[in-house]
C-alpha cells in the first residue's frame, strides 16, 4: 500500500505485515513451521502492540479457512451460535471457519462455553487474543482444548527494526538523531503501535 493512501488510516494499521516472516520479535512464534500453525486453536497472550492481532490476521489470510473476526465487547452467544450453524454447513463441502477473537478475556463464561462444541468437532479453528493472563480469565473447558502462544514486549532491537521499516515507508521524511529515536523506542515500551503512533505524529 502506498504510503500515502488513506491519510485517515493509522501507520500501525498500513504497515501491518502480510507475511509471517515479516512479524518481528516473536521468534519462539514466528520460527515454527506454518504447517504447525495452520491447525489447532491458539490462545496468543501478550502485551498490548506485540503482534497478536496481526498474526492472527496473517494465518487467516494464509489458511484456506473462512476468517471470521468477532468483538469480545460487541459480540455475544447468538452471534457464536450463527457462526457455528454457517460452520456446520461449510463442513459438508470439507471446509471450516477460522474465528479470531480480540481481548477474548472479556467474553463471559456462558460466551465462553458456546464455542466449546465447534472447537470440539473441528468445524470451526479459534485464535484468541488477550492482554490478561489466560489461566485466571479463561475456563479451564476452553484452555484444554487451545494452545497457549505467549508474546513477548518487543524489546529495542525489534523496535528499531520496525522504525527503520516506517520511514522506508514514508519515504523518511524526518531524520532523527540516535539519541531521539533511541529515546523514542524507549518510550514506546515495547508496543509497536505507540511507536508507528508517535513516528505518524
Amino acid at each position: 500500500m502506498n504510503a500515502n493512501s488513506n491519510d485517515k488510516i493509522p501507520l500501525a494499521e498500513k504497515m501491518r505485515p502480510q507475511l509471517l516472516q515479516d512479524v518481528v520479535g516473536q521468534p519462539q512464534l514466528t520460527s515454527l513451521p506454518l504447517s504447525q500453525l495452520e491447525s489447532g486453536s491458539f490462545i496468543f497472550w501478550g502485551p498490548p502492540g506485540s503482534g497478536k492481532t496481526s498474526i492472527a490476521r496473517i494465518l487467516g489470510t494464509q489458511s484456506s479457512q473462512e476468517f471470521v473476526r468477532l468483538s469480545a465487547v460487541l459480540d455475544g452467544v447468538a452471534e457464536i451460535r450463527k457462526i457455528y450453524e454457517r460452520a456446520r454447513l461449510i463442513a459438508e463441502n470439507n471446509s471450516s471457519i477460522l474465528v479470531f477473537i480480540d481481548e477474548i478475556h472479556r467474553f463471559n463464561k456462558s460466551q465462553q462455553d458456546a464455542l466449546l462444541p465447534a472447537i470440539e468437532d473441528g468445524t470451526i479453528r479459534l485464535i484468541g487474543a488477550t492482554t490478561e493472563n489466560p489461566s485466571f480469565e479463561l475456563n479451564s473447558a476452553l484452555l484444554s482444548r487451545t494452545q497457549v502462544v505467549v508474546l513477548s514486549a518487543l524489546d529495542a532491537s525489534a523496535l528499531n527494526v520496525i522504525y527503520r521499516r516506517a520511514m522506508v515507508f514514508l519515504e523518511e521524511p524526518i531524520q532523527l538523531d540516535e539519541p531521539t529515536q533511541s529515546l523514542l523506542v524507549e518510550l514506546s515500551d515495547g508496543d509497536a503501535r505507540y511507536l508507528l503512533n508517535m513516528v505518524q505524529l
